[in-house]
């Protein structure tokens, strides 16, 4: 029997005439034949739901996948001090809006004057035992807290290095003009960094920066102090002075 290939996208069929002398041959083995080939079915039917059930779900390196926990995001925590119904605990100890002290007092009843009066109660306390609580326009409170920050950073002061570099054969001139300029960085808070180079042959007579740095300290010691002495970094030495 040859198998036809023509038409059917590389499936095999049989011709009418082989299918008719194939049909008159099975006439009296049809039943048997349908019956064992619904058997030979269910079994590969039951081994693949069998090899279903037994082959465990695999991601695509061939492992387990992992089951991640569903966390809920951490809540937000509040700025500031806490205020009226956030106050936890059941007893605070109260100061009411003119200062005046009430000592120990519920929680609630505290809340219900504050909102009597029109205010807030402000936990200013919350270390105490029971919390320390006044009675307080929150709004007036927090701008004011704010303004006084900004204040505070305003009046904050960045202490910054200035290099000053010098040669052991300086001239008057020059040397007055590098006391000017640390002078000026004394008086605005900053530390100055002195360099000395040394070059050629003035290796050879070092007691000259020596003496050079030390006249710069007795110059300076009305208005600055020496915060690191003089040290050799190669062929310079270097001398930080801070303001007094």
């Amino acid at each position: 029997m040859r198998e036809c290939r023509c038409r059917c996208n590389g499936i095999p069929y049989l011709r009418n005439d082989q299918s008719a002398s194939i049909s008159a041959r099975l006439d009296g083995n049809g039943p048997r034949i349908c019956g064992f080939l619904s058997l030979i079915a269910q079994v590969c039917l039951l081994a693949a739901a069998s090899s279903f059930k037994l082959l465990p779900f695999v991601h695509n390196f061939g492992e387990p996948p992992i089951r991640r926990p569903n966390r809920a995001p951490p809540a937000a925590t509040k700025d500031g001090p806490r205020t009226n119904d956030d106050i936890r605990n059941a007893q605070i100890q109260l100061i009411d809006q003119n200062g005046t002290n009430h000592g120990t007092v519920e929680t609630m009843v505290a809340i219900k004057m504050a909102m009597e009066a029109g205010m807030d109660l402000v936990e200013i306390s919350p270390n105490n035992n029971p919390p320390v609580c006044k009675i307080m326009d929150y709004g007036k409170y927090k701008y004011s807290a704010q303004k006084k920050a900004a204040e505070a950073r305003k009046k904050q002061k960045v202490v910054e290095i200035k290099e000053i570099k010098l040669r052991p054969m300086i001239d008057d001139h020059d040397y007055d003009v590098k006391m000017r300029a640390m002078q000026r960085f004394f008086e605005e808070g900053d530390k100055v960094k002195i360099t000395l180079r040394y070059r050629g042959r003035e290796m050879a007579h070092q007691e000259i920066g020596t003496k050079l740095l030390d006249k710069i300290k007795s110059d300076v010691a009305a208005v600055a102090k020496v915060e690191q002495d003089a040290k050799f970094e190669g062929r310079q030495v270097v001398m930080v002075l801070a303001p007094r």
